[in-house]
């Protein structure tokens, strides 16, 4: 699309018979999203509220869980605002941003998962040092450098596409990520290896060092008693499924940029539902059914409401 007003635009062409059904794909979404507000932040109040919730691990829930909140809201109001739109477009400086927060907000959530990995590791494989090393000046160490991290590595491949040349303006999504490399005049060596080494920074890294400590943890619950097996399953599980919805998601988004032209639109769409619908709306009823804690107080939270 022409540059008006020194602006550039881009059509997001992603959508799949929008003048059919966009009122259904508005109501759908927009249900998608006050659920997922509504479930993460009920378990972040809990977690805020309760004093014997005041513990490392659901301190990274929490964060984990607002991390979601902060996800969903930097693409769902665009996707209202496109639903019910002639057209479907975006501003490159609004696009940009957009890449920005989607990339760092997903390393954000492996990093998250990494220090919940190791918070499990010391809790269960060094318990008597436990209350020395997870501080509260350590866990709070670690949750802001799992948003600094990535927010820092992903703006500076940011910034620097941002003069780049665009020779076509038609993204074949319907919100930002690295499929607007393919509209790019010439592709970038330089900053193809710096993607690489975010990639592995945020990303394959983090997940390597979750499978070491949860390899670890299993190496010394299986030469223990049964009742330490059991509470090491029953809190180590929720972050291993996480760990693994979200993986797989990601690395659609990774592949698919390599095979944009061999994946129908269809198949491609639904799949991106799926990044932004999956992870933030599981993650709550995954943690509020498995964590003992959590569930306990939304039971209590559900009756007190019912008896009201």
């Amino acid at each position: 699309m022409e540059p008006r007003f020194n602006i550039t635009y881009i059509i997001l062409g992603g959508y799949v018979e929008l003048q059919r059904y966009r009122y259904m794909y508005f109501l759908i979404m927009l249900t998608a999203y006050l659920l997922i507000i509504c479930f993460n932040t009920s378990i972040v109040c809990l977690i805020i509220v309760h004093k014997n919730l005041h513990e490392p691990m659901y301190a990274f829930i929490a964060a984990l869980l607002f991390n979601s909140i902060l996800f969903s809201t930097n693409i769902y109001p665009k996707l209202f605002i496109d639903f019910l739109s002639e057209r479907q477009i975006i501003s490159y400086q609004a696009c940009l941003f957009q890449i920005f927060a989607f990339y760092s907000l997903s390393g954000s959530e492996f990093l998250l998962l990494a220090a919940m990995s190791y918070d499990r590791y010391v809790s269960i494989c060094k318990p008597l040092q436990y209350p020395t090393i997870m501080t509260k000046t350590a866990v709070s160490v670690l949750v802001v450098l799992a948003w600094l991290i990535p927010a820092c590595q992903v703006s500076v491949s940011v910034i620097l596409s941002s003069n780049r040349t665009l020779c076509t303006y038609t993204l074949k999504g319907i919100f930002c990520n690295n499929a607007i490399h393919n509209l790019y005049c010439v592709n970038s060596v330089t900053l193809s290896v710096y993607g690489v080494v975010v990639l592995l920074n945020v990303g394959i890294f983090p997940v390597l060092f979750i499978i070491f400590t949860y390899t670890r943890i299993m190496a010394i619950v299986f030469q223990s008693c049964g009742e330490v097996r059991r509470k090491a399953a029953h809190t180590c599980l929720p972050h291993l499924l996480v760990l693994l919805n979200y993986s797989v998601l990601i690395t659609y988004d990774v592949v698919i940029v390599k095979l944009e032209s061999d994946v129908p639109k269809s198949a491609r769409l639904l799949m991106t539902l799926q990044i932004i619908i999956y992870n933030p709306l599981c993650n709550p009823l995954i943690y509020g059914l498995k964590m003992e804690a959590i569930s306990k107080h939304l039971k209590r939270l559900f009756c007190q409401t019912k008896w009201n």
